[in-house]
């Protein structure tokens, strides 16, 4: 009976999107066992690349002009789905739209996903999947709580707008304008991390260097986090910040479970869940998956570990490639079941393993499922 073959890898960033990483192993596989049955379903964890996947399994891709994370017009473009619209924060509010000398976390917000969501509402969405990897920002979701309606003042009755450091004044949050539509969405958010809005692992002393963020600015920021979630209590008769995901994206996940009242999930359950990948995986072989970089992170809720978690609850063996695989991540992969395939040959230089990513990730994949299966003359194959 011919293999079935279940290909479900995340992008390799700044090689490859999940849709070619996903062919380049279809092509692999064909290569070694031409009777092999693919079941192709490119895959995201809710960062960037998010609606890409979504887009890839058939949604209609609407696009929407919002402010950028530093106050400049983008184009972003979100996934719909009958009256589900899928959303990614890095379309609307991401680090790959600033240039480097950009990146400063103290003057950017998340307004523009604001923006995004409201778009979609007005289009009739009434079920809302964030994806919220990949922020440019640390400002707790108060830009995109402003574009839905919320307002925020300091005890002289100023009204807070841009420039999060002003929000270590903040006193006092008016919830009244909010969006009504929002009370009978059904919002759920994608997370890939569990950390705090607040403190040693909170937002901005976890995440707020690699947005840009010196030391001075990281401990002014996770004050004004503090006070935020201090207002917020006093708002809405509960303490969200300790929530698990709170501190994602910069207190956006803050934003979204205590004002939005929205549900934080991991996001390669919700992905797999929408995406259908629960079910290609009924009755597979085999399981192949991937991204850019399998490191000890991957082991903390990114797509190879999640994909590798539901593959592994069915008995189906994993085998995960990586532009780069680090000894301590594969080792932990394997007492997982997952073997881990660096797919570029030892001694390529990055550069010409990310210029020749599709063709060393379709060769790796030839070379695993010849391993993994017996392959008999004529070019089929069995399993062993």
């Amino acid at each position: 009976m011919p293999p079935t073959i279940v290909i479900a890898p995340d992008k390799f960033k700044g090689s490859l999107t999940a849709i070619e990483a996903t062919e380049a192993i279809e092509r692999g596989i064909e290569r070694a066992v031409p009777n092999a049955r693919c079941r192709r379903c490119p895959m995201a964890d809710g960062g960037e690349g998010t609606v890409a996947v979504f887009l890839a399994h058939g949604a209609a891709p609407e696009t929407v002009p919002v402010r950028g994370p530093r106050g400049g017009r983008v184009e972003a473009t979100y996934a719909r789905r009958g009256d589900t619209a899928i959303i990614e924060v890095a379309a609307a509010s991401g680090l790959q739209l600033l240039d480097a000398r950009e990146r400063d976390p103290t003057n950017t917000d998340t307004y523009g996903t604001g923006q995004l969501i409201e778009a979609a509402l007005d289009r009739g969405a009434r079920h809302l999947i964030a994806g919220i990897g990949g922020s440019a920002t640390n400002d707790a979701g108060t830009g995109m709580l402003r574009a839905l309606g919320v307002r925020f003042f300091a005890a002289n009755g100023e009204e807070l707008g841009d420039g999060i450091l002003s929000y270590d004044r903040l006193q006092r949050i008016d919830t009244g304008a909010l969006d009504a539509r929002l009370r009978s969405a059904r919002i759920e958010v994608a997370v890939d991390v569990d950390n705090p809005l607040t403190g040693p692992n909170g937002a901005a002393r976890t995440f707020a260097a690699q947005k840009g963020a010196t030391g001075d600015q990281i401990e002014q920021l996770d004050g004004v986090l503090q006070r935020i979630a201090e207002v917020s209590a006093q708002t809405l008769g509960r303490d969200y910040a300790s929530e698990p995901g709170a501190g994602a994206a910069g207190g956006l996940g803050f934003a979204f479970v205590a004002f939005l009242g929205a549900q934080l999930k991991p996001g390669v359950r919700l992905i797999a869940r929408e995406t259908g990948l629960d079910t290609m995986l009924a009755d597979a072989t085999l399981c192949m998956t991937g991204e850019g970089k399998i490191d000890l992170q991957t082991l903390h809720g990114k797509t190879v570990a999640g994909v590798a978690d539901l593959a592994r609850e069915r008995h189906i063996p994993v085998i995960a490639f990586g532009g780069i695989v680090e000894d301590d991540a594969a080792r932990e992969l394997a007492k997982r079941g997952v073997e881990c395939v660096a797919i570029a040959p030892t001694g390529t230089s990055r550069d010409d393993a990310m210029r020749g990513a599709a063709r060393f990730l379709e060769g790796a994949a030839a070379a695993a499922i010849k391993r993994a299966l017996v392959v008999k003359p004529g070019g089929s194959g069995e399993e062993s």
